[in-house]
């Protein structure tokens, strides 16, 4: 069993969680609390990448990441 390492982009909204893994594209999930949308996007980059290894294609990792929430007057 291999292990790999993925960014992934949590955003809150009014109706819920959205999560995002960026190296895997199409790869996307929702949940209505924090804790739902963290075990939604392992399952959906666990399949996403089951998928990839099946189809013989790469599977691309982040070795870095800095992600910051910037506020911007207009």
């Amino acid at each position: 069993m291999n292990t790999y390492k993925f960014s992934v982009v949590i955003e809150k909204d009014r109706d819920g969680y959205f999560a995002s893994c960026p190296e895997l594209q199409g790869c996307y999930t929702q949940g209505d609390s924090y804790e739902e949308v963290i075990e939604n996007i392992k399952d959906a980059i666990k399949l996403h990448v089951e998928d990839r290894i099946a189809n013989g294609e790469d599977i691309q990792q982040s070795e870095s990441v800095s992600l910051t929430l910037m506020e911007v007057s207009v």
